[in-house]
């Protein structure tokens, strides 16, 4: 049976901090001439598979936004409404932030590392309001009822869900195409939701900087595939960037 929907996902392009291997989560780098370059090649991929899309959504960091830009602009479509959400934020990474990602595991071992990274309920330590990259006096986070001070991947599925349930569905159901730019952690969390059967590992997932990874659904908006696009056959290299 032909899917009834499908919607797009595409991870940011490469930012300042995953070029110098360090923990991102909430902070605001920008993109690298080389993410913005994989940004507009994001673009020329999804029109070259004659992709077009009726809304978007971001979250309201630059390396995200900026990556919905150069695909908009590859796409002659700034003139579809973006919605930008705290709900679609790169995991908070609390006091890991800002830091090394080599230095933070000489410090506490690669092995704990590992947990904070990739178990479901592991939280890294927590970041107190006065470290510098505490995001309590941050305007874009003033209606917020609270602000993280470091996340485990199943708080960041606390937000995701509702971020896909409460404006992606109704999109869906409205006969839109919507295109989602976010980040590693928040895309891999929405994936693991939709495929109910896991038959992607989770953990092992890994989310190419600015590669669209296209998921169609049926009329219940059930996925019934996966396919991450690239130039000309449609399947994507295996590794582009690793770095979360």
């Amino acid at each position: 049976m032909a899917s009834s929907h499908s919607v797009v996902f595409v991870r940011h392009g490469e930012s300042e901090f995953n070029r110098d291997n360090i923990f991102t989560g909430w902070c605001d780098p920008d993109l690298t001439t080389k993410g913005v370059a994989e940004a507009k090649d994001a673009g020329k991929i999804l029109r070259e598979y004659g992709f077009e899309f009726d809304i978007a959504f971001t979250s309201l960091l630059k390396r995200a936004i900026k990556t919905l830009y150069f695909i908009q602009d590859e796409l002659d479509c700034h003139w579809i409404p973006v919605t930008k959400t705290w709900m679609l934020n790169e995991r908070h990474y609390g006091k890991l932030q800002g830091k090394n990602k080599d230095e933070v595991a000489g410090k506490y071992g690669p092995e704990q590392v590992q947990l904070w990274r990739r178990a479901f309920y592991e939280r890294p330590p927590l970041l107190e309001e006065t470290d510098e990259h505490w995001n309590g006096s941050d305007k874009r986070y003033a209606d917020l009822p609270f602000i993280p001070a470091g996340e485990s991947l199943d708080d960041t599925s606390k937000r995701s869900l509702p971020f896909w349930h409460n404006l992606v569905v109704p999109a869906l159901r409205a006969g839109q195409k919507p295109l989602v730019c976010g980040h590693a952690n928040i895309l891999r969390n929405l994936i693991k939701h939709l495929d109910s059967n896991l038959s992607l590992d989770i953990k092992e997932l890994n989310l190419p900087n600015a590669l669209p990874l296209v998921v169609e659904l049926d009329e219940n908006l059930v996925p019934s595939k996966f396919q991450f696009l690239n130039h000309g056959n449609g399947m994507a290299p295996k590794k582009r960037s690793s770095h979360s």
